[in-house]
């Protein structure tokens, strides 16, 4: 077992600190939170759990602060989390398992980080972040969004998760005026804020320049195999918005070239052609989306639904518009063992009921 020092940046978190921190009780052995210039009682909250509460103007980078939290740090590793974070309590478990058992030795812990959970409580969204690191000056935050600290050295994975559980949405243009901020000012953004500059314009509805921006982060060449990935299913939402199905396919297929088929690219596929009216075309899609596991660690933005249910009550569709009544059934019930509660099920159930 070695020690850990948990650091946080926060401003304006009186809703969800305490309960964050309550999540994370027993696992670090020392507490550093940043704030960054809150007007609300979150410097009261956190002073209650530690006494190491520092202060760093905002200057619109996320990196930057993060770094600065680490750098009070004293222990042999660094935990990060964000306010609305928690730890479920397996999870705390499993990660108090991974202090004692695994720590001192790798240099960066990935895990699993859950983002959106559905009915049951099953993550929408999950992808591997580096969320132990051991504390040392090459191992630094970069990005003035999204900001990522490179894996080097021993490199580990734990099932351990992190779940993020907001209470209310932030604020919509934040990162895009921080990245334009950065523009403004002169400095080229890295291939990693490229790729986030095109999702941010897109998001705003500025499909044009997004697909500008993510066609040249493409071109370049310079970005990460799974950033690459997710800017085509970027770029095709972008074209398809601007009405370009074309373009939009070509963007998806784009994305073979850089590695085999993901089931979010093969499901993006089969909509597009379903929306075409090629049902036999669209199922073919969907098949091959089934054939493709949900791997968090390959870095991957997994979305759990694309390797499960969204393929089969899509199959459902195509089947039922191809008048194979007994096939569309069966993809349904398929889908029904993945999210039992989904209306959209519970919609086709009793629509084969009536019919």
């Amino acid at each position: 077992m070695d020690t850990l020092s948990l650091c946080l940046i926060v401003r304006d978190e009186e809703d969800v600190l305490a309960r964050c921190l309550e999540s994370a009780a027993g696992l670090y052995d020392e507490l550093i939170i940043v704030d960054t210039g809150s007007t609300d009682a979150t410097v009261d909250i956190a002073r209650r759990f530690t006494e190491h509460v520092h202060f760093f103007p905002w200057r619109d980078d996320f990196a930057a602060a993060r770094n600065f939290s680490f750098q009070q740090a004293t222990m042999s590793y660094c935990m990060w989390l964000d306010a609305d974070d928690v730890l479920l309590p397996a999870d705390r478990e499993a990660f108090l398992a991974l202090k004692r058992d695994v720590l001192p030795g790798p240099d960066v812990v990935m895990a699993p980080y859950h983002a959106g959970l559905d009915e049951k409580g099953a993550p929408l969204l999950t992808y591997c972040r580096e969320r132990i690191v051991r504390n040392a000056p090459h191992l630094r935050w970069e990005g003035a969004v999204h900001e990522c600290i490179a894996p080097v050295g021993e490199v580990v994975y734990t099932d351990a998760a992190v779940t993020h559980q907001k209470l209310r949405p932030s604020d919509p243009d934040r990162n895009l005026r921080i990245l334009e901020g950065v523009l403004s000012r002169g400095r080229n953004l890295s291939p990693r804020e490229q790729f986030y500059y095109g999702r941010e314009l897109a998001a705003h509805g500025r499909f044009e320049e997004a697909v500008k921006v993510l066609e040249d982060f493409l071109t370049v060449g310079w970005g990460w195999k799974e950033n690459n990935i997710e800017a085509c299913r970027n770029l095709a939402q972008c074209y398809l918005a601007l009405e370009r199905p074309r373009q939009a396919r070509r963007a998806l297929l784009e994305s073979l070239a850089f590695d085999g088929p993901r089931a979010e690219v093969c499901c993006d596929l089969g909509k597009l052609l379903l929306d075409q009216g090629d049902y036999v075309r669209a199922a073919a899609w969907y098949q091959e989306a089934l054939k493709h596991p949900c791997d968090p660690r390959s870095g991957a933005f997994c979305l759990p639904d694309c390797h499960g249910f969204l393929p089969c009550i899509q199959l459902c569709l195509c089947c039922h518009h191809l008048g194979q009544r007994a096939e569309a059934e069966a993809w349904n019930r398929r889908a029904g063992t993945y999210r039992p509660d989904h209306p959209a099920y519970r919609y086709n159930l009793d629509f084969f009921a009536r019919t």
